[in-house]
């Protein structure tokens, strides 16, 4: 066949830049299918692969890569056929029997006897009693609800009918309305703090408590229940500002963001994402946890919430955190669990099994290994219960060296990867990201990763599992709101349910910031919801007996 019928050109010079130009397509085009294959790999070992990232990797097995992937694993040796592999020992846990049950808990005894025929012995003697065996079991009612009704008696002067009277006397006299967080309702502190712990602790929507409702025998709408929440959330928006001072004034805010749907949202169809906005931060000992809805997931919403604050900001990768990286009095630290993320990510594509060796998974492998030790520093460290500065101290003799290591490997390998790679794109992340993930170093304040922020915007996505959506943008407030309060309370070891019945208890009656702050989770102990508590069960205990 002529070179005409295939058109190739006559000239030899054009003929060799026709070559270069197929080469070079052959290369992206190759890849391009090897980019997509690790995708597949990827996509398919998120299914059905393990989702934890902790490495359960024993460093004592031996074994070489199974792969040659260009690019991507180190110079392996064969394995050895006759490879004799030691078990170590192991010490089995004893199995523990069953847990006792509280000695709070309130006991009813049942005695279990024989019949008084089988008491005779064969030999025509009465048995005596020797012992006996006690076995316990936990019993429990439904929840129990009854009404509390308020009776104002009103009291009138009858010698005085038709009298005239002064300006500001009143002729009729009556107690005064009981201070009630949200007037002229039937809720009361303890219905408001079921429902919203129902729905925003143990992720049970509205529409599935209006059931359970009517299971026990009466009627409270999804709209009742939806309509509580946007009012309350607008009576605790004065405790959820001293939040924000509380995050403002310490030394590190961690921020995250997640997806969520609005059906209502003015210019904007129902299937829009909006976004909950996650800031995480205070004193030590007096963190706080502050839910913020926004339409947008642009970096405005960070940088309105932050306003003039100045010290360390944590985040990830996310292009909208940017703007901090040049926000005077700022330091923008990077997460390093993102970065271990892409090269696990690497790893598992590859179908990685458990306890393989690091060196068995090539250049992703000895990043992994250097973020490992990075992390073994820091968990000694906590160990240790190193103050910020000893911490600092501590970064700087055995922490930077490995970084600095680890920045040169980078630097090295770095043009041998393909860039369009999973492997590729791990190094190119970590690369743009380094002058943020090195910021921990210098100050002890500072983790190593976002992970508080993630873990406290977990529970808000394990509810979106369930309620799937937001009606309007005041619902989205609302959840942002209540979300808010449950999340800062756990994070103070407090119990929700009890929290909230005390915080709606006492809000109504709060009058200036004093008071308010006294209501702040940081604030409380359990002793003071202990207390509380007993109040209410004392009360509680007076109804059931009338009923």
């Amino acid at each position: 066949m002529s070179t005409t019928e295939l058109n190739l050109p006559s000239d030899v010079d054009q003929l060799h830049v026709l070559v270069a130009k197929l080469h070079k397509e052959k290369g992206e085009n190759e890849s391009e299918i090897r980019y997509l294959n690790e995708r597949i790999k990827q996509l398919t070992h998120q299914l059905y692969g393990r989702k934890s990232e902790k490495l359960l990797l024993d460093d004592n097995f031996e074994q070489s890569s199974l792969f040659d992937d260009s690019g991507v694993s180190d110079e392996s040796e064969p394995a050895s056929v006759d490879e004799i592999i030691t078990v170590p020992s192991h010490k089995r846990k004893k199995k523990g029997g069953r847990k006792i049950l509280s000695e709070n808990l309130p006991c009813v005894e049942v005695e279990h006897d024989i019949k008084e025929s089988e008491k005779l012995c064969a030999c025509g003697c009465w048995m005596s009693r020797i012992g006996q065996e006690v076995s316990e079991r936990l019993e429990m009612l439904p929840a129990r609800f009854w009404v509390e009704r308020h009776i104002r008696l009103k009291y009138a002067c009858k010698h005085c009918e038709g009298v005239e009277r002064n300006e500001g006397e009143r002729s009729v006299k009556i107690a005064p309305v009981p201070v009630q967080l949200l007037p002229k309702t039937i809720s009361s502190p303890s219905l408001l703090s079921h429902v919203f712990v129902g729905k925003f602790c143990d992720s049970l929507p509205f529409y599935r408590q209006e059931k359970q409702f009517l299971r026990l025998g009466f009627s409270i709408t999804r709209a009742t229940m939806c309509n509580w929440a946007t009012k309350v959330a607008d009576k605790c928006q004065p405790i959820l500002d001293l939040l924000r001072q509380e995050i403002l004034s310490g030394p590190l805010i961690n921020i995250d963001e997640s997806w969520f749907q609005v059906l209502k949202e003015e210019g904007r169809s129902p299937e829009s994402n909006s976004f909950m906005w996650v800031y995480r931060g205070g004193r030590p000992d007096k963190i706080a946890v502050i839910y913020r809805y926004n339409k947008s997931r642009s970096g405005v919403e960070a940088k309105k919430f932050l306003g003039d604050y100045r010290g360390n900001v944590q985040t990830d990768g996310f292009s909208g955190y940017n703007f901090l990286d040049t926000q005077e009095g700022i330091v923008h630290a990077g997460c390093w669990a993102h970065v271990r993320r892409k090269f696990l990510e690497v790893a598992g594509s590859r179908n990685v099994k458990n306890k393989q060796n690091l060196s068995g998974l090539g250049k992703a492998g000895k990043a992994i290994q250097y973020i490992r030790e990075l992390y073994a520093i820091e968990k000694n460290a906590r160990l240790k219960n190193l103050s910020p500065d000893l911490l600092r101290e501590a970064r700087q003799q055995k922490s930077k060296p490995i970084l600095d290591e680890f920045k040169d490997w980078l630097t090295e390998k770095g043009p041998q990867i393909p860039p369009k790679s999973l492997l590729g794109k791990a190094f190119i992340y970590t690369q743009s990201q380094w002058h943020r993930l090195v910021k921990y170093l210098e100050d002890g304040n500072i983790g190593m990763d976002n992970n508080l922020a993630e873990n406290a915007v977990r529970p808000f996505v394990v509810g979106r599992k369930n309620w799937l959506f937001s009606d309007t943008t005041d619902g989205a407030k609302a959840n942002a709101a209540i979300y808010s309060l449950i999340e800062t309370a756990k994070s103070k070891g407090l119990e929700p349910y009890r929290y909230f019945c005390y915080l709606f208890d006492k809000l109504p009656v709060a009058q200036d910031e004093g008071q308010l702050k006294a209501l702040l989770p940081m604030n409380l102990t359990d002793d003071d919801l202990e207390l509380h508590q007993k109040e209410y069960l004392e009360k509680s205990n007076r109804a059931v007996k009338k009923i």
